[in-house]
């Protein structure tokens, strides 16, 4: 079944659809782990809204970058702003964190799992139960609210874990590779989800990936970064108007010659 705009509402815990969103800047940040240099004087920003796709070589240091954004660690020199929250602790009140895998707790209810965020809130348990229940039959979980982590596809798996990062209600949300440990179809069904979900709750976003065309689908700019210590090779725009039809979308003209000038930027950072 198509994925529309339409088939998600927006949790009493996010931002208001007209609220002003959370823009991110990074300027002159470097990060190195003793003598390990993993990130060089990079600068990029983040419009309120905006979603950034960040692709480059393994081991480049886009993970660690995204932990920066979202307050997990300091720069050892530079900046990371969230709007006007430049600690780590301030960055950290602002950002929702996903990482890759999905760390559904095995002896909670998806339904429990999904309330996670909420609980650590201090938001009592019925309450936050109704808050994320309300989300599941339009995340395409009705009916596997007792389900256990382990009865769940992969899909499903990570369509809970967004749901609990995204019932947060923090106004930036960042993404580490949410769907690479799914077949290739599951992938594409789940970056169409994706797209719809952000359409109908924006917030502003931070998506690391090594799927190129993944991220100009989802993205509205990618950087492209170097091998380690990562620079910023190039930042490219991603096609517009944006396709509603995924398989539309990546087979367009447009589309390929923006996947070919990233896959050769791609190949100049990793020389």
């Amino acid at each position: 079944m198509p994925v529309k705009a339409s088939d998600f509402a927006v949790a009493s815990s996010s931002p208001a659809r007209g609220e002003a969103g959370v823009p991110v800047a990074i300027r002159g940040l470097a990060h190195a782990y003793g003598a390990l240099r993993t990130i060089e004087r990079l600068d990029l920003e983040i419009g309120a809204h905006g979603v950034l796709g960040l692709v480059g070589p393994s081991g480049c240091g886009k993970s660690t970058l995204l932990e920066l954004i979202a307050g997990l660690q300091e720069p050892c020199s530079g900046e990371v702003a969230l709007g006007d929250a430049r600690a780590a602790r301030g960055r950290l009140a602002r950002c929702a964190f996903m990482p890759q895998r999905d760390l559904l707790l095995p002896w909670l209810s998806a339904l429990d799992n999904a309330t996670l965020a909420l609980r650590n809130r201090g938001v009592r348990r019925g309450a936050a139960r109704r808050e994320a229940g309300r989300l599941f039959e339009r995340f395409g979980l009705a009916g596997f609210e007792r389900a256990a982590p382990a009865e769940l596809s992969g899909g499903m798996r990570q369509r809970v874990a967004f749901l609990r990062t995204l019932v947060a209600g923090k106004p930036v949300l960042a993404l580490d590779e949410p769907f690479a440990a799914l077949d290739a179809i599951t992938r594409g069904e789940m970056q169409a989800w994706l797209a719809g979900a952000l359409a109908s709750d924006p917030r502003t976003v931070v998506l690391v990936t090594h799927d190129v065309e993944e991220a100009l689908y989802l993205c509205d700019r990618v950087a492209v970064l170097s091998a380690r210590p990562a620079r910023v090779v190039e930042v490219l725009s991603a096609p517009a108007p944006r396709v509603a039809d995924r398989d539309a979308a990546v087979t367009h003209p447009d589309f390929v010659a923006a996947r070919e000038r990233a896959l050769h930027a791609l190949h100049r950072g990793s020389r």
